[in-house]
C-alpha cells in the first residue's frame, strides 16, 4: 500500500478526478496525513487533530453536494465516512490522553488504504454522477 508521500508523488495519475474542489480537498488531506505522519512526540496530537478537522468538513461538503445533487449512493458513502471519522474520533482522543501508539499506527497503515479505494471507486462514481447532475 502506498504512504501519504507516495500518494502525494502520484496524485495527478492515480487520485485527481478532475473535480477541481474534491482534487484540492483530497490533496491537502494527503499533506494533513503525511504531516501527521511525520510529526514528533506531542506535535503528532496537533496535526492528527487538525487532519480529523480538517477530514470533518472534507466530508460534510461532499455529503452536500451528493444532497444537492440527489446522488443514489449517498447513504452508502455517507456510511462510509461516518466509520472513518468514528475510528478518527477514537484515536484522536486516545492521542490526545497521552497514547498515540495506536493512532500512528492506524494513521500508517489503514488511512491511506482506505483512501486508495475510497477516491478511486466512491469519490469517483460521485464525480462522474456530479458532471452528469452538478
Amino acid at each position: 500500500m502506498p504512504t501519504p508521500q507516495e500518494m502525494l508523488e502520484r496524485f495527478q495519475d492515480s487520485y485527481a478526478l478532475g473535480d477541481e474542489a474534491i482534487d484540492h480537498t483530497h490533496r491537502e488531506f494527503l499533506e494533513l496525513c503525511l504531516a501527521a505522519a511525520n510529526a514528533k512526540g506531542p506535535e503528532f496530537v496537533e496535526t492528527f487533530q487538525a487532519l480529523f478537522d480538517h477530514t470533518s468538513r472534507h466530508f460534510a461538503d461532499e455529503e452536500a453536494k451528493m444532497q444537492a445533487s440527489a446522488y443514489p449512493a449517498f447513504g452508502e458513502h455517507r456510511a462510509n465516512h461516518q466509520r472513518i471519522l468514528g475510528d478518527m474520533d477514537r484515536f484522536c482522543q486516545r492521542a490526545a490522553a497521552g497514547r498515540a501508539q495506536m493512532a500512528r499506527a492506524w494513521l500508517n497503515d489503514s488511512l491511506p488504504a482506505w483512501f486508495d479505494l475510497h477516491a478511486k471507486t466512491m469519490d469517483s462514481a460521485l464525480v462522474v454522477h456530479l458532471r452528469q447532475h452538478g
